[in-house]
């Protein structure tokens, strides 16, 4: 006797198959039921079209092993062909086999042409029909459970680009609030011209920069940094970025500012977070510039004649507890000067080659366009970058350029 393993192989691991036998001979539903059960089936049976209909709108199963004849006293098999029919109306239906006695072959073939997948003769042999039931069912389940793995994919992906759509919206309204942290316009300054350009890498990000009327007299020019990227770097910028509106004053020198954030930051900030900062105050009727740098890409100063100094003078970064000691410098401005602050996204900016923009070829272009008014010079160096690294940014980008009138 053969095993149901050796029947179905690929589906050993399911729950025993279930299988609607219908016929309206008793006996022939007793055998089939006992021959069935025997190798593992799950049996239910039928013996009028009604119970077939109705047993499988109330019942999952594995296959239909259905006679196509119903009345015992004819050959003409229009009930089962009438059963195919209204068979063929339900949402789900299994494989259907279809037994027949051998004047009626000619309609099983009929009734193939119907949808049906095979047909057994009676008198059946077991075996044959064991193996037939067997080959269907596996085949069967195999497509089924294709069906269910490509349903739950499509269902993954359809939560995946919720997710990702949710998560998109929730990125441009951070970059809306951020964005809303920055300075909406540049203001005018008598006797300068200020061009300013900020693009996070990721929606958000932490990069900062600030160029504010503190009175008739003083501006304040500050860019920041801080360490990572995206939501987390973005948080923590925006509440920088608060700082540095609520403390800015004409009367406290960049040095006490840099280690008055410092101390506000140092202590609650992840081990792997530290912010860098360049913070300057303009005296603009003296064109003086008072600036601390703390572990911030020293800005570039160019002259009219082409020299070149890096703005490095200040102390570490900000937010390390217990350092809160800053230097700071003055600088006058002199007509023609230009003054370029950035952060790293603009010198670390790689092309496909693996090169990085660095502040050498920085420098050399702001020097050889240091005749260019300040949004001309600024649209030079931004040009430069995109084509250099194929307008591909890793990293967050802030540029800001000052030219001394």
């Amino acid at each position: 006797m053969n095993s149901l393993a050796e029947n179905l192989p690929f589906v050993a691991s399911y729950a025993p198959p279930r299988v609607l036998v219908a016929d309206d001979q008793p006996d022939v539903l007793e055998a089939l039921r006992l021959l069935l059960k025997a190798h593992g089936y799950d049996v239910v049976t039928a013996t009028s079209p009604a119970g077939v209909l109705d047993a499988v709108r109330h019942a999952d199963f594995d296959l239909l092993l259905i006679d196509l004849n119903y009345a015992r006293d004819t050959t003409s098999g229009r009930e089962g062909l009438d059963l195919l029919a209204e068979l063929q109306r339900e949402a789900y239906l299994p494989p259907v086999v279809v037994m027949t006695g051998w004047a009626t072959v000619t309609l099983a073939v009929e009734a193939m042409h119907r949808g049906i997948v095979d047909f057994v003769e009676k008198p059946w042999d077991n075996e044959r029909l064991l193996e037939t039931l067997g080959a269907q069912i596996a085949r069967h389940r195999a497509r089924r459970e294709a069906a269910d793995r490509a349903a739950a994919l499509e269902s993954h992906s359809r939560e995946i680009e919720t997710e990702l759509r949710n998560r998109t919206l929730e990125i441009e309204e951070a970059h809306i609030v951020q964005r809303g942290f920055l300075p909406r316009e540049i203001p005018r300054i008598p006797g300068f011209e200020i061009a300013a350009a900020w693009r996070p890498a990721h929606g958000v990000g932490g990069d900062s920069f600030d160029v504010m009327k503190l009175d008739d007299v003083s501006v304040v020019l500050s860019v920041s940094d801080v360490a990572g990227k995206g939501v987390p770097a973005a948080l923590l910028m925006s509440n920088l970025q608060a700082m540095v509106r609520g403390l800015s004053s004409p009367r406290m020198r960049p040095r006490d500012f840099c280690a008055e954030i410092s101390r506000a930051l140092g202590g609650s900030l992840a081990a792997d977070r530290f912010v860098t900062c360049f913070y300057a105050l303009l005296d603009v009727p003296a064109r003086r510039l008072v600036y601390t740098n703390a572990g911030h890409n020293p800005p570039l100063l160019v002259h009219a004649d082409g020299s070149w100094a890096r703005l490095d003078v200040g102390g570490s970064v900000l937010g390390i507890d217990g350092i809160s000691e800053f230097a700071d410098e003055e600088v006058t401005l002199a007509s023609g000067d230009r003054l370029l602050l950035f952060t790293d996204g603009v010198t670390e900016s790689t092309s496909a080659a693996g090169e990085e923009f660095g502040e050498e070829r920085l420098r050399t272009l702001a020097v050889e366009h240091r005749a260019l008014p300040a949004k001309a010079l600024h649209e030079r160096v931004l040009d430069a970058l995109l084509a250099f690294n194929g307008e591909n940014f890793a990293d967050d980008m802030t540029l800001i350029v000052l030219a001394a009138e």
